[in-house]
């Protein structure tokens, strides 16, 4: 804790003298055109990540970057994205997923249901992944494994999002567009989901002419 009180008072000092005009004007509403959901992990920074000011990102976290589909949860989540959608007026949104994901290693190796009760209940929301990693790549083990569980995640939960009325909305009416992301931790770098190759790719390389009939995540080792 004391390494947190001495942060508040750099900050507090150093800081925000520094950019008092902003939050002076923050003060007066909040206007992002980003809805970030990713993982709870703290290993991941969105506004560090984004290079983004306070006010640009509307964060949602929790573990394993989960979205549970609408109705199946009254909770924080969907509050959260009705808000971001029909409340700030976002126009895009980005699930993030992330390597060496603990969450997604719950998911395949399930901890016991005794130690972790509402983790266990939380993962069900990746029932899915879970699925598609056990039928689908089979033939994979551990950070190969986990590689794709965490891409395949972050595919599933954008198809839950689109079960969200605020969001079938949105889509509806082309003012959303949703963006899959996985950041690789130990590069710093990050991979978007071009749905014309059906691969996770950089997000600085160009776009790619080939199509690709089915999504294989192998090759990239994210």
């Amino acid at each position: 804790m004391q390494k947190l009180i001495q942060g508040l008072q750099h900050y507090q000092t150093k800081v925000f003298g520094s950019q008092r005009e902003l939050f002076e004007r923050l003060t007066e509403g909040q206007s992002p055109e980003v809805l970030f959901i990713t993982c709870s992990d703290s290993r991941i920074n969105p506004n560090l990540l984004t290079q983004t000011e306070p006010g640009e990102l509307f964060i949602l976290r929790n573990a394993g970057n989960l979205v549970p589909p609408y109705g199946a949860l009254q909770g924080g989540e969907a509050a959260t994205i009705e808000f971001a959608v029909a409340g700030l007026g976002v126009k895009d949104i980005i699930v993030c997923g992330h390597s060496h994901c603990g969450a997604m290693k719950g998911l395949l190796t399930p901890p016991a249901q005794s130690d972790f009760p509402a983790l266990t209940q939380w993962l069900c929301h990746a029932e899915s992944t879970r699925r598609i990693v056990r039928d689908k790549y089979a033939h994979l083990k551990d950070a190969a494994l986990l590689n794709v569980a965490t891409q395949e995640n972050v595919l599933m939960q954008m198809e839950n999002l689109r079960t969200h009325p605020v969001i079938a909305s949105g889509l509806s009416q082309g003012n959303i567009k949703l963006h899959g992301w996985v950041y690789k931790i130990e590069t710093g770098e990050v991979f978007g989901y071009d749905p014309d190759i059906c691969q996770f790719k950089l997000l600085t390389e160009q776009r790619a002419t080939l199509s690709l009939p089915e999504r294989q995540f192998i090759a990239l080792e994210i």
